[in-house]
Parts: structure tokens; sequence; C-alpha cells
């Protein structure tokens, strides 16, 4: 591939829309590139289920006469991006990752695809995910593993493995990944891209299969800070046809970010974010904590005793209600399931509603002490991951000698969020045994603005240095 297409495949969005405003590149050159390139990279990533070139190439010739006719619809105008298969196309293959609905054609967008194709986005294809979104490792046994882009041997995170690992091998532009217990930013993390889960009822789930109705999220999985702020600019916003969505004025969330955090209060909880980590993570996040301090940060800590429960009511609050949406299915097809994920819905049906009600109550005990702990510092910083990623195939990790399971290790810092809905950023902190190292940045409510600016005083840092995945241009 020569210089000028691989500078290209690297842009990022804010980059590459300045560069098809201006007219220097066309959508459909740009297009035509990056699904070379796809072909290319696709079989060594396995990010892609599905690729949808020649729809892609009408679009960008759509997007081409528009802006040539004067009519910029802003930032995705002409930009090729894809989206994780959970989420519909009208009158497109979405497979949910799964057997079942292996041949499943949603009649209408979901909301957020409708928003980006509105914004002018050229679809590329829907991208590999853990099977039902349901699993950390992104090991479908469907479609197949994803590599991750750092060390093709290792796993990319999930659920939204693909999306993450196309990010960083610069196989789509950007991404939308879903998160129920950590699958925007555990990919995120694994791969060296940011991830932004917003706070619950930002973003519309409508049209989004669902695992776990009051833990799901949909955001944005982005090679830069600045990408994902211009994609949750383009698909917050109430939507009547979500039962969860929230009327809350939409900001652009692009045109504050400049890294300032002078006076900043940073919430630090030691006795559960920095329990049990792998030793070269947290120096990592202790050291990117330090650097904030010199930029005028103040870090206090912060207190929530109720956390000790977290994992548990997690695990009750998605299991239950990931086996109520898959309970036909699992007693009528139970073998077109993944050994893996039935498992888990077999164990979810074993949770009374007793377990059920139990966990919604410590629930709101956590939420109010993330509220209590809010209203003292304006942001909580905690490691995105506490282990350095497996082997694909592994199901265990190593973390300072012990041997420990990967899933529960890799929800574990995630979870609260999903609990509670408050609105956390995965950026890039640091280079572990080769690997990206993600810092989790915890805010207030609708407090996506201020929580994006965090993420990047740490992207100007340059963490990762000269690092770069070597499955690439």
């Amino acid at each position: 591939m020569n210089n000028m297409h691989k500078e290209l495949l690297e842009k990022t969005v804010t980059e590459l829309a300045d560069l098809i405003k201006n007219r220097e590149v066309s959508p459909v050159d740009v297009t035509k590139n990056i699904l070379e390139y796809i072909d290319k990279i696709n079989p060594k990533t396995n990010a892609y289920i599905s690729i949808t070139a020649d729809t892609a190439l009408e679009r960008a010739r759509e997007a081409e006469t528009e802006i040539t006719a004067g009519n910029y619809k802003g930032i995705f105008h002409g930009i090729p991006i894809a989206l994780k298969d959970n989420i519909y196309f009208g009158q497109e293959l979405t497979t949910v990752g799964s057997k079942i609905h292996g041949s499943f054609i949603p009649e209408a967008d979901a909301t957020v695809t409708a928003k980006l194709r509105a914004a002018g986005a050229v679809f590329t294809g829907k991208l590999n995910m853990h099977e039902y979104a349901f699993g950390a490792d992104n090991n479908n046994s469907h479609f197949g593993a994803v590599h991750n882009p750092w060390n093709p041997e290792k796993i990319p995170g999930g659920s939204s493995g693909g999306s993450g690992a196309a990010v960083a091998a610069h196989s789509t532009y950007s991404s939308l990944g879903t998160d129920t217990a950590g699958s925007i930013r555990i990919p995120s993390s694994a791969c060296g891209t940011v991830g932004l889960k917003p706070t619950h009822g930002r973003v519309s789930k409508y049209g989004v299969y669902p695992l776990a109705w009051t833990l799901d999220h949909v955001g944005p999985i982005a090679k830069s800070v600045a990408d994902a702020a211009a994609m949750l600019s383009v698909i917050s916003g109430f939507d009547i046809k979500d039962p969860t969505s929230a009327n809350v004025p939409v900001n652009d969330y692009l045109s504050g970010l400049n890294g300032n955090v002078k006076g900043l209060r940073i919430g630090i909880n030691e006795d559960y974010f920095f329990k049990n980590i792998d030793a070269r993570v947290e120096k990592i996040i202790r050291d990117r904590i330090a650097d904030l301090e010199k930029l005028g940060a103040i870090v206090k800590p912060v207190s929530m005793p109720t956390l000790r429960h977290a994992e548990w009511t997690e695990l009750a609050t998605c299991f239950s209600e990931a086996s109520a949406i898959h309970h036909r299915n699992l007693q009528k097809r139970p073998n077109d399931f993944g050994a893996d994920i039935r498992l888990l819905f077999e164990i979810g049906e074993m949770f009374s509603a007793v377990d059920y009600l139990q966990a919604q109550q410590v629930r709101r005990q956590i939420k109010k002490e993330f509220m209590q702990a809010l209203s003292e510092v304006d942001v909580i910083i905690t490691p995105t991951l506490p282990l350095i990623p497996p082997s694909i195939g592994e199901n265990t990790v190593d973390i300072n000698g012990n041997e420990s399971g990967y899933i529960e290790n890799s929800i574990r810092l995630t979870g609260p969020s999903n609990l509670t809905g408050l609105p956390a950023l995965s950026v890039p902190a640091g280079i572990a045994e080769g690997m990206p190292v993600g810092l989790q940045i915890i805010g207030r409510a609708f407090d996506e603005a201020r929580v994006l600016n965090v993420g990047m005083a740490i992207e100007l840092m340059k963490p990762l240095g000269d690092h770069r995945p070597v499955l690439a241009p």
C-alpha cells in the first residue's frame, strides 16, 4: 500500500472530515481505499461479519454529489464506518453474532443507524461480536474469534471486539458498540482505542438487540477523544421509541475539548477500583493520575462501601434479564447457541425473583454512594481492566501470580457504571507487555463533556508513544 493511501487510512474522523469538506479528497476515493484495505486485513483480524462494498460505494457517490453541490452535512458526511452487528440496518442482515439470528433482516434502521445515515455516513459493513453480546473475549462460536491488532494471538476484549479491532487496525474510521457490563470499554482498553459508555438514556437503544434491558448502552468506539465526542453529538438525543430515553438537551461535545484540568477534583476509590490489579497496569494508571496532578488536578479519596457487592449485583441483574430475553429459544433451540453462552443463559434461569429484586436494592445503594462521591469530586478515575488481555482460548488470567477467571475480572471495574447508568470513558494510558492499557473516567449523569475533556488531557500526554498495532496499514 503506498504512503498516500496508508496516511488516508490512519486519519481520524475529524482530520478526514476537513479534507472531505475542503474537497481535497473525495468520499468515493476514501471509500474505495478502505474497502481495498478491508479485503487485505480482515482475514487477519476477522473484525467484519459482513462487508457491504456495493452499497458503500453507492452511498459514497451520493455523498460526493451532495458535497459538490454545497450540501455538506457535517463531520460524518462521506466517512466510511462500520457498526456492531446487533445494531439494526433496515433490510440488511443483522446476525447479533448468532446462529439463531443468522438470517435476520430487520425492517427498519436502529435510531443510531438512522442518525448516522442522516449525517451522511457511509456504511462499510457489520462487525463481529460475542454471540448476543454475552461475553468479553469475542471468541465467537459461529463467526470465529476476532484477533487483537496489537497481538493477533490475544483477544480483543468483548463483546464489541470487532468494533475495537476494526478501529485499532484502521479498517473502519469509527464505530458503535454496545455496553452492558463493559462491552465498549473492555475492547477499547484491550485494543488501544477510545470507548465511551454514555449516561443511560443519553443515546437511544431502539433497534439494538438487547442483552439486559436496564444495563444496556450504545456508544462510540473511536480513534481519538475528538472522534468519540463528534460521534456522541450525532447519536445523542431523546427518542420516543425508547422507553428509557432521557429528554435532556444535547451538547456540542467537540467544541469544549481543550484538556484543561486545572482545579479538577479526581476521586480515587482504593478499596474496590485499585484492589487486585495487575501491578504493571496499576503503575500506568497511577502515573497518569500523577500527570493530571501536575496539570493542576486535585486528587481526593472517595468511599463507596457497597461496591463490594457490585459484582454479584451486576451478575444477578444481567443474567436474569438476559435469560428472560432468550428463555423461549433456550427451551426450543438450546443446541443452536454457542456452548459458552448457552451455559450463561442456563445459569441465568437459576436466579430467583428474590435474588433479582434484592440486587435492585443493592444497586440503588451503590447509585446513592456514587452520587455522594460525585458531589465531592468531579470525576472518578480507575483502571478499565485489572489485567493484561489473555491469549485467544484462555479462560483464566494471572494477576500478580494469582490465577483467576478472565470473565469476572474483565467486568469487575466496568460493571458499576452499568448499574448506576453513569457515563464512563476508557482512553489509552500506556503500554504493558506490548499491549495497550486503558484508564477509565467515570462522571456525573449527562456530564459527558467533562469526562471527554479529562480523556483529552490524557490523550495529549501521548501515552502510547511510538507503539502501534502490528495489524495496521
